[in-house]
């Protein structure tokens, strides 16, 4: 394919902008006929077609969604490099686009993209949160720069990306006080019958401790199943069940909902992915998201966590929470 007409390429981003030829050619000061001639040329010289009916109005097709993703970062670049040339500060430093699959609990997405906010240089944060199949659609068509997700890409979807782990974490189970003091004592056989706020069955960590059940012989009572798992907490800190959570956001969670720990389960392990389109990651605030992850949150530390198979109760029936000691 020759070089791509930059020209028509900045008519194609304008009308993907503004959402019509017609709003586009007053932006422009151009006929809508112009613009209307100088995208057919585009998409001949592509080869597809950018653009499909959507009603009255235009719609990107997967093709002018990808050629858009590309253009939007080019054009804001060009207007940085104007701001620069002239001695202006930048309009806007570097854009991170990140989907978070509903099922990763949001104080953990918090703690991991944090350190983007960090940096030296500014990054202007953009978080977008759908089920993982949407999310990774939108990934290979390079709407989003990264996805986070409790799972891996699987290889039926046909979508090439590339899973880097973040770390695990064991799970803690949390109640209100009264809550906890009915059901903390002689865990885990005090789970049976206990009402439980469960993630929804598509999880990982729904199977995951569904097998922890059944291997501990207890059949608790599910109250409801979650694909957000904030409006999980939500129920639990109002007493209508117990939940859980990554042990690795453990004390947010006390700090924030004001419950009560009852245990915490090493053998039941939550693993956490930053999904990209690219094998090695080359976009600097990812990068500053992966290693802070790896080397801080999800580090392994002399924390007192019970070895694998075993479980720590942290809940007594005195009503105090007491020290965990190995």
């Amino acid at each position: 394919m020759p070089n791509l007409n930059m020209k028509h390429l900045r008519y194609f981003w304008a009308v993907a902008t503004h959402g019509s030829i017609a709003r586009a050619s007053e932006m422009l000061h151009l006929t809508p006929q112009t613009i209307s001639g100088q995208l057919r040329e585009l998409e001949d010289q592509i080869g597809a077609k950018l653009f499909g009916k959507a009603g009255r109005n235009l719609a990107l097709t997967e093709s002018g969604q990808l050629v858009f993703s590309y253009a939007d970062e080019i054009f804001r670049l060009t207007g940085e490099l104007q701001d620069v040339i002239s001695g202006r500060p930048p309009a806007s430093g570097v854009t991170l686009r990140v989907g978070i699959a509903m099922v990763v609990p949001k104080l953990l997405a918090y703690r991991v993209l944090a350190p983007v906010l960090a940096l030296p240089n500014p990054v202007r944060l953009i978080c977008h949160e759908a089920p993982l199949t949407d999310l990774l659609a939108d990934l290979s068509v390079h709407k989003l720069d990264l996805v986070l997700a409790d799972s891996p890409v699987n290889p039926a979807l046909n979508i090439r990306a590339y899973n880097h782990v973040l770390g695990e974490s064991g799970i803690s189970f949390f109640a209100t006080p009264e809550l906890a003091a009915r059901h903390g004592a002689d865990f885990p056989r005090s789970l049976s019958n206990a009402p439980m706020l469960m993630p929804t069955g598509a999880s990982a960590l729904y199977r995951a401790l569904e097998h922890w059940f059944d291997r501990h012989g207890v059949k608790p009572r599910i109250v409801a199943e979650f694909e957000d798992r904030a409006l999980m907490k939500a129920f639990g800190e109002a007493g209508v069940g117990i939940f859980t959570t990554p042990t690795a956001v453990e004390q947010d969670i006390l700090e924030k909902y004001g419950v009560t720990l009852i245990a915490r389960v090493d053998d039941i392990k939550e693993r956490y992915y930053a999904i990209s389109a690219e094998r090695h990651i080359k976009h600097p605030a990812v990068s500053a998201i992966t290693e802070k992850a790896r080397h801080d949150l999800f580090a392994l530390r002399d924390n007192g966590l019970a070895a694998p198979d075993r479980v720590i109760p942290m809940h007594h029936p005195d009503g105090v929470r007491h020290p965990t000691s190995t």
